[in-house]
């Protein structure tokens, strides 16, 4: 019984990494000693498919759990105070970039292949992003687009040091997503995005075990650099996007604070990864 309870509090830890930019479920999973054989479980699911779905069960329903409670406060802080919480975001994002930096080493030295994947993925990103609106327009909230949602949040878990969320802002998927955690949607929101995530896993988990057995520092300079991309899209408005941060009416005080609370989720982006360090 203690086991289980255990592994629903595991859970709603890793509903963090769902929840808040900057923030990676893959690393907490690693931080909570699960990531390895979660990887194991997804990229060979019919080797002891039953034991680990008992396993996994009840993480499951912590990650429910969590992103249910979780949901309601962030939106509400999204509402009332948007330019110190995303300063505080991207904080926590840029506190993760040390440890993704050495981590894409671990297996080879960074040459100029590794910087030319850097530089272009940050470039060609960083204007698919912020021009992805004037391309295609307003991406509505749907069952189809939070399929994309849930693909991404599964990439959250399958890369640590990932954190999805900073896209789903950009694309203006995140307060639909959490207002329909917070009504606990399980139709609109809930379904959807679990089909996007099984997809994705399904789809990427023995690729992404490969790219990173074999192109290991790539593929990290290649996140690398939508990581960059993306945060720093968090903070410039764009007037094509509802989502995006809007300055307007912040006064000197609110810039004093997200500096402030920028410094302090830098701190905890940081203080997370010396943490899977730890734990990996």
């Amino acid at each position: 019984m203690f086991s289980w309870l255990s592994r629903i509090f595991k859970g709603m830890i890793i509903a963090l990494g769902f929840i808040l930019p900057g923030v990676s479920g893959g690393v907490l999973a690693a931080i909570l000693g699960i990531y390895e054989r979660l990887i194991s479980f997804l990229a060979h699911l019919k080797k002891d498919f039953v034991e680990n779905i008992l396993y996994f069960l009840p993480v499951g329903i912590g990650g429910v759990l969590g992103i249910a409670l979780l949901s309601a406060p962030v939106e509400w802080l999204l509402e009332h105070y948007q330019v110190i919480t995303l300063w505080a975001f991207a904080g926590a994002i840029v506190g993760t970039l040390p440890s993704l930096w050495a981590t894409a080493t671990e297996k080879s030295p960074r040459d100029a292949k590794d910087w030319a994947w850097l530089i272009g993925t940050f470039l060609g990103s960083g204007l698919l992003l912020y021009f992805l609106n004037d391309l295609v327009g307003t991406i509505p909230a749907n069952f189809t687009t939070f399929i994309l949602a849930g693909s991404l949040i599964a990439l959250g878990i399958l890369v640590p040091g990932l954190s999805p969320s900073n896209l789903l802002l950009i694309l203006g998927l995140y307060s639909p997503m959490l207002s329909g955690f917070k009504r606990l949607d399980l139709i609109g929101t809930f379904l959807p995005i679990a089909i996007g995530g099984v997809l994705a896993i399904l789809l990427f988990s023995k690729a992404m075990e490969y790219a990173l057995s074999h192109h290991h520092s790539r593929v990290y300079h290649f996140i690398i650099g939508i990581v960059l991309s993306s945060t720093l899209l968090i903070l410039i408005p764009n007037a094509n996007n509802a989502e995006s941060i809007s300055y307007a009416g912040a006064s000197f005080f609110t810039y004093c604070l997200a500096i402030l609370f920028f410094g302090l989720g830098a701190w905890l982006g940081l203080w997370m990864s010396r943490l899977e360090e730890k734990y990996k």
